[in-house]
């Protein structure tokens, strides 16, 4: 039986919870910056100007019985497109920031068993670098592929990887945008039996160069203003880093299922709010369906009665045809006219 293998990456980038375990870890190995105290920096928060350079470490801890070897690269941060969770490039996508300016004075190290290694690496900013935030990380990747057994074989590489939150100074901006808001509504077929419910969809986009914390409102009215959803949503990035769009979505259960207003979705974060909205008509269709047909059938009973009495009261006498007797008669010749004689003497 022939075997395919696929490649996964995982990155471990948001493991958090206290003490040491602050550091980036899956539980085998671990990536943090070189620090006497790994709790007051679990990870790399950094600031220059353009055009200057940085020098720091990197450590990689290996948790194992046995050694370890990654492959050690810098790269840059994005948000998911499933939930807007943080991530970063994998080494053979193109790097533009962290992924490009920072290098590991190795590239490949050798962890032994229940040891670390403390790697320095150098991150230049190049002197026409934007400003603001430029999120990333460093990255340790064990490339052992473990396969599966079967008919497919699914090989998993595993990497973990510190955070870097570079800033490179200059004139900074706090903007957000809300997009593309649009509702769908799940109606049950007989109204009244059954639940309604919606989805309202949006877009967050980060405008400006700076990484936000957003809060986000969902408000929903109805015909006559009344106020039908006011909600605080919460499952949405706790990061949305620069220039990055998220498409999220929210569950409305309880939905009106005859009702015409709108939604609108409200993002913020520190120095900056915008709103955006969508309209909506909610309608039972199988009772639109029930009225349409009973619409049809009476009109064309309508056209029906127009027309009879149209013809009924027009007037005009029914016209006669022509019989045979008649072309007879006009087939007469018509009498000679009469004439008088007068006597002869």
């Amino acid at each position: 039986m022939r075997t395919f293998s696929v490649l996964l990456l995982g990155l471990l980038l948001a493991a958090v919870s206290p003490g040491p375990a602050h550091a980036a870890d899956n539980g085998s190995w671990s990536v943090y910056p070189a620090s006497s105290q790994i709790a007051e920096r679990p990870y790399f928060y950094l600031s220059a100007d353009r055009g200057t350079t940085l020098q720091d470490k990197v450590v990689v801890a290996n948790k194992t019985g046995g050694p370890l070897t990654f492959r050690l690269y810098a790269a840059d941060a994005y948000n998911t497109a499933r939930d807007g969770g943080f991530a970063v490039r994998t080494l053979k996508e193109r790097q533009r920031g962290v992924g490009a300016w920072a290098k590991p004075a190795r590239t490949r190290v050798t962890v032994p068993a229940h040891g670390e290694v403390s790697v320095p690496f150098t991150l230049r900013v190049p002197a026409d670098a934007e400003p603001g935030d430029h999120p990333g990380a460093l990255v340790a990747l064990d490339e052992r592929v473990d396969q599966g057994d079967g008919s497919l074989a699914l090989g998993v590489r595993r990497a973990v990887g510190a955070r870097v939150y570079l800033r490179v100074g200059g004139p900074t901006l706090a903007a957000i945008a809300v997009e593309d808001v649009r509702i769908t509504h799940h109606q049950p077929f007989v109204p009244g039996l059954g639940d309604s419910a919606a989805t309202v969809a949006y877009t967050l986009h980060n405008t400006g160069n700076v990484t936000l914390d957003p809060k986000v409102e969902l408000k929903a009215h109805g015909l006559f203003g009344r106020t039908l959803l006011a909600r605080d949503l919460t499952r949405i990035p706790s990061e949305l880093l620069p220039g990055q769009r998220v498409r999220l979505s929210e569950p409305w259960r309880g939905a009106p299922q005859l009702d015409w207003g709108d939604v609108t979705v409200t993002a913020s974060a520190t120095g900056t709010r915008e709103s955006a909205g969508a309209s909506f008509l909610a309608l039972p269709w199988l009772l639109v369906g029930v009225v349409f047909a009973a619409g049809v059938g009476a009109g064309a009973l309508l056209v029906r009665a127009r027309r009879a009495r149209a013809g009924a009261g027009s007037g005009h006498p029914a016209p006669v045809a022509a019989g045979p007797s008649a072309a007879k008669e006009r087939a007469l010749p018509e009498p000679a006219p009469a004439t008088s004689r007068v006597p002869r003497r």
